[in-house]
């Protein structure tokens, strides 16, 4: 302990108030436990400040002036002017009232909140630094600690976000004039979302991208339809290329590429927006001092009840390993606040979704028809394409298609790829048949609203065994 230091004592320690950390501290505080919630940054992390919300609300932002602007077969004649400035002005209106209700919730529910950078002196006491001159810091001894600290982007070397033309995902959400021409390095998640929201700003975007395609770990029929879609954004794509250098110029930058075989290529762009990935944050908490071991990418390894190796210390959300999701995190926070409280809590990794929010929508649960025959099964695969539903069409977005994936003996579900308007929305159903066990035919029998795209997911389980109306069963 620091001369000066004052010592305070709490049940549970959560350290980062991301969906992981502040959903966690919420959880053990219901349980009775007495928990101090610690954060340097902000209420809500990454996700709710520089992330899932953000991005989301420039998406919702961009789609409307978009689809304003590109209605003309439904009779609307439209051209929309986006003023950035009053879109960010939303943008944070909507950031603020979320992080406000965090921070809101977490006393409501009796949590103790901090803000500074805490760091182990050894497993059962964290040191606390408050930020700002002559705040000092104080010790806190904990029973149990909840490492909650989240991600950063990932920074290619030469490319660092202290430069001014390079952007981390997080500038490229605060910008408030756009680029006449953006570089987008990456063609992930993080990278095909924000090109498609400066496409649709009017943005020239050029994507480059080490491998031969893009959203690498999705089947080719799945992110097919959003290339297809960035293509007539007018989005460029050039694949097998690695960003070496960069740069500046009188009216931007200029950034070489390489190929595998040594061939440079140059691009020209006021802007480079630098998405290659998120890497845990885990450094800054020195856990060697408190005996948590790390790997040599910096994840924290933990057990289905979200338990480190040190017995009391437990590691939830981006910091403890893929998949990198808000949701997951919760989940994980949940299970190690009630573990801690003494319940029988565990995760199953089975049931977990995750969403792409390009245009169109990605998302998927649980295993595809590859998987579930390396995993033994003979697979029951059934799908519905989008164009086939009423609802789709009269929205004018029938892109894409529900594909349902079941054990052929029982019928189970096993798992679901969806790709068109709503994914996101629609696989929740599929996450809750996989996770009561329901069989194609539970889905297949439950009636669904009429005209909705819901539908679609009954009639994909309906097409697994041949008894799908609205589209030729195979």
């Amino acid at each position: 302990m620091v001369v000066g230091d004052v010592t305070t004592g709490t049940e549970v320690l959560v350290i980062g108030a991301g969906p992981g950390g502040y959903v966690a501290a919420i959880r053990a505080a219901q349980n009775g436990l007495d928990t101090t919630l610690v954060d340097r940054d902000a209420y809500g992390g990454t996700c709710l400040n520089y992330g899932c919300i953000p991005s989301k609300a420039l998406i919702s932002a961009t789609d409307v002036a978009h689809d304003a602007g590109n209605a003309t077969e439904m009779g609307v004649h439209a051209d929309p002017v986006i003023h950035t400035d009053e879109m960010q002005e939303w943008k944070e209106g909507v950031v603020d009232q979320l992080t406000g209700g965090v921070e809101k919730l977490c006393k409501a529910n009796g949590v103790n909140l901090i803000e500074g950078e805490a760091t182990f002196v050894d497993d059962s006491t964290a040191r606390i630094a408050h930020g700002g001159d002559g705040q000092g810091s104080e010790s806190i001894e904990f029973e149990h600690a909840i490492i909650a600290t989240g991600s950063r982007p990932i920074q290619v070397p030469g490319f660092e976000f202290e430069h001014d033309p390079i952007w981390s995902s997080r500038d490229a959400l605060d910008v408030e004039e756009p680029p006449e021409d953006l570089l987008v390095v990456g063609a992930g998640y993080i990278g095909m979302e924000l090109s498609t929201v400066f496409a649709k700003m009017g943005v020239d975007v050029t994507v480059v991208e080490m491998l031969d395609g893009i959203l690498p770990g999705y089947e080719d029929d799945v992110s097919r339809p959003v290339k297809k879609r960035a293509d007539e954004l007018g989005i460029e794509f050039n694949f097998g290329e690695v960003a070496s250098e960069w740069e500046e110029t009188g009216e931007g930058v200029v950034v070489t590429t390489e190929d595998e075989d040594g061939n440079e290529s140059t691009y020209d762009a006021q802007k480079v927006l630098v998405a290659v990935g998120r890497q845990p944050v885990s450094d800054s908490l020195d856990p060697e001092a408190a005996g948590v071991e790390v790997d040599e990418n910096g994840f924290i390894h933990t057990d289905d009840q979200a338990r480190t190796n040190v017995d009391n210390i437990f590691a939830v959300g981006d910091v403890a390993g893929e998949p990198m999701l808000a949701h997951k995190a919760s989940k994980e926070g949940i299970v190690a606040a009630e573990v801690i409280a003494g319940e029988p809590a565990a995760l199953d990794q089975q049931a977990i979704p995750a969403a792409v929010f390009t245009d169109p929508e990605i998302a998927t649960v649980g295993m595809t028809d590859e998987e579930t025959e390396e995993a033994g099964f003979t697979p029951n695969v059934g799908e519905f394409p989008f164009r086939a539903s009423g609802r789709a069409l009269s929205t004018g977005e029938s892109e894409g298609f529900v594909r349902i994936v079941a054990e052929e003996e029982a019928g189970f579900v096993l798992g679901a790829q969806i790709v068109g308007p709503e994914a996101s929305e629609l696989i929740a159903e599929c996450a809750l048949a996989i996770e009561m066990g329901a069989t194609l035919e539970d889905v297949a029998s439950t009636v669904h609203t009429h005209p909705t795209l819901a539908e679609a997911v009954m009639e994909a389980a309906e097409n697994a065994d041949d008894q799908a109306i609205h589209t030729l069963n195979r």
